[in-house]
């Protein structure tokens, strides 16, 4: 699998889980993905913080490479976006990851289960799936969906998640023009991005009960004590 993984220190500025600082997110998800068949590549975008900056450096071995960038956010999925699709492996999987995320025990290889059974995954359980008013496709705290088994979990078919999922490359690359189409403002579309794709008849899963989260309290996937992650 080839990851790449977006952190900057200049990014919006939101509310985190006291434990989730970009330190503890980035050392949490190689605690999960560093893997002898996995290849991260870390794009350090805007990091200007010394601390921080040495921290990611500190990682740096065989597999995992780092790449300093100065592209905002948008910009900077842009450019792994591309990245990905000009891999020769159409059927490389794709992990592309942010700096807020927490991940539980089994993330790497629970997602690659998810990937032979959808076009899209997120480990991501996002909360607006059980809330009214937040997303349009839920009615009386939840979505119509189907609930598959695979060897390590329970997934349900969902409508959209953020900008850290998985796919393959020839997914993406048959995809690009919706993605494309969704860059064009300081922070991505996500939302329509995976709006377009299931109109195109794309499937997106993700498991039940989460494996990762976002760190912003509020959002906080649910039934986990993610304070302890």
């Amino acid at each position: 699998m080839k990851i790449y993984y977006r952190i900057s220190n200049n990014s919006e500025k939101k509310e985190r889980l006291s434990n989730a600082t970009k330190e503890h997110c980035l050392e949490n998800f190689l605690y999960e993905f560093d893997r002898n068949d996995n290849d991260i590549i870390v794009i350090a975008d805007n990091v200007s913080e010394k601390k921080l900056k040495d921290f990611i450096y500190a990682q740096q071995k065989k597999n995992l490479s780092i790449e300093e960038t100065t592209f905002g956010n948008t910009r900077s999925f842009k450019y792994v976006l591309d990245k990905a699709c000009q891999l020769e492996n159409l059927d490389e999987t794709i992990y592309f990851a942010e700096d807020d995320y927490l991940y539980l025990l089994g993330s790497d290889q629970t997602l690659k289960e998810g990937l032979e059974k959808a076009d899209y995954v997120s480990l991501y359980d996002h909360p607006d799936k059980y809330q009214d008013g937040l997303n349009p496709y839920v009615k009386d705290g939840g979505e119509k969906t189907k609930v598959i088994l695979t060897r390590s979990s329970h997934w349900k078919f969902t409508n959209s998640s953020t900008m850290t999922f998985s796919s393959r490359v020839k997914t993406l690359k048959a995809d690009y023009k919706i993605w494309k189409k969704c860059l064009i403002d300081t922070y991505p579309y996500d939302f329509k991005a995976f709006q377009d794709l299931r109109r195109r008849g794309r499937k997106l899963i993700t498991p039940i009960p989460s494996l990762s989260t976002h760190a912003e309290p509020n959002f906080l996937a649910p039934l986990i004590d993610w304070s302890q992650v």
